[in-house]
């Protein structure tokens, strides 16, 4: 892309998907005047691998961005969205923070991507890394077939509660190893005195079926996003959702169970035809989330009808959570945002 350059905020620079942001940004080549990294107080002043200097929150410090890109956390994301805004720059956010407001685009760069003209707020939602995942193979097979209705079990990998969750499922590991016996003979006793703090139990040797805080009957916070996200992306106020979300002991790299209920009758090849033609998505018959750690694409694979509804679909979707399910997916918004002259800068790019 050529035109005005950008000066671009990334906010949250040292966490996990931050410093990814950073990385995507060069690798992209993004045309930026200049990428200024800011983080908590106690980050301020540190030297970043590529060089960069991290920069505290300030009032007189935020002004004068087109783009800032947020991955700190929707208490931070409240708190300074807005400043940024109103010092020029469109904030393209991936906390929760604002994904349900009615003035605020929730958008997936290749599913809805004309949403982004509709920012009246000046802020750009990422959805949840869940369901950013599910949303490009659900919109191939929509376009296709009309979706009604999906069932999904997620299995989400210990990274998308952060560098945190990585740490803590790294640190259990070497103890219940240690335990293997017991583990095989005395499961419950293998996980005494095992220490989590970011997983609702142990994770090491072991899946979780709950992530985030109650939403009422039954239902995790992390479920219903998938409901409400998923609605929102596809335009669809009426779809039903059933959501269920997993802790699975895997680094990095979430994988969702799909079975998606369509208005038409589902056509097999017409299905796989879709799903290969569109943008982001590739075909795979054995998708696992290590495979796809550290790669850009939402693999897709286990393709096959369902047993008692001519009408469904089943698959297995494979993302990897730091990129397509935050960082990718922001830092591509911010080259739409560009290249559609939606920002400040005021001249689209040309591609």
């Amino acid at each position: 892309m050529t035109g005005l350059a950008p000066r671009v905020a990334v906010v949250g620079a040292t966490g996990a998907v931050g410093s990814t942001m950073l990385e995507l940004l060069a690798r992209r080549e993004f045309p930026a005047s200049e990428v200024v990294p800011f983080a908590s107080a106690r980050s301020a002043g540190r030297v970043l691998a590529n060089g960069m200097t991290v920069h505290g929150l300030a009032d007189d410090a935020v002004g004068g961005f087109d783009v800032a890109i947020f991955s700190a956390g929707a208490t931070i994301s409240r708190e300074w969205a807005a400043r940024f805004v109103a010092g020029g720059a469109v904030v393209v956010d991936n906390s929760s923070a604002f994904r349900m407001d009615a003035d605020v685009p929730l958008v997936v760069a290749e599913v809805n991507p004309g949403e982004l003209a509709g920012a009246r707020r000046g802020i750009v939602a990422n959805p949840n890394c869940t369901t950013m995942a599910i949303m490009l193979p659900l919109k191939a097979l929509h376009d296709a077939f009309g979706l009604t209705a999906f069932v999904a079990t997620s299995y989400q990998a210990a990274g998308g509660a952060g560098q945190a969750g990585m740490d803590e499922l790294a640190d259990q590991a070497p103890t219940l190893l240690a335990r293997r016996m017991q583990l095989e003979r005395d499961g419950a006793a293998a996980l005494e005195g095992v220490a989590h703090a970011v997983h609702a139990a142990p994770l090491a040797f072991n899946i979780v079926p709950w992530l985030g805080t109650e939403a009422g009957e039954g239902y995790s916070d992390e479920e219903m996003k998938m409901v409400h996200e998923s609605r929102k992306i596809l335009a669809l106020p009426a779809l039903a959702v059933t959501p269920t979300c997993v802790r699975v002991p895997v680094m990095v790299g979430h994988s969702i169970q799909v079975r998606a209920t369509f208005d038409r009758e589902v056509d097999l090849q017409r299905a796989r035809a879709a799903l290969e033609a569109f943008d982001g998505v590739v075909l795979d018959d054995l998708p696992t989330p290590v495979k796809y750690a550290g790669r850009d694409e939402i693999a897709v694979g286990r393709i096959r009808p369902d047993l008692h509804d001519p009408r469904a679909l089943n698959l297995f979707v494979v993302g990897d959570n730091l990129l397509k399910g935050a960082a990718l997916n922001t830092v591509q918004l911010a080259e739409l945002l560009h290249a559609r002259g939606l920002l400040s800068t005021g001249s689209p790019a040309v591609a």
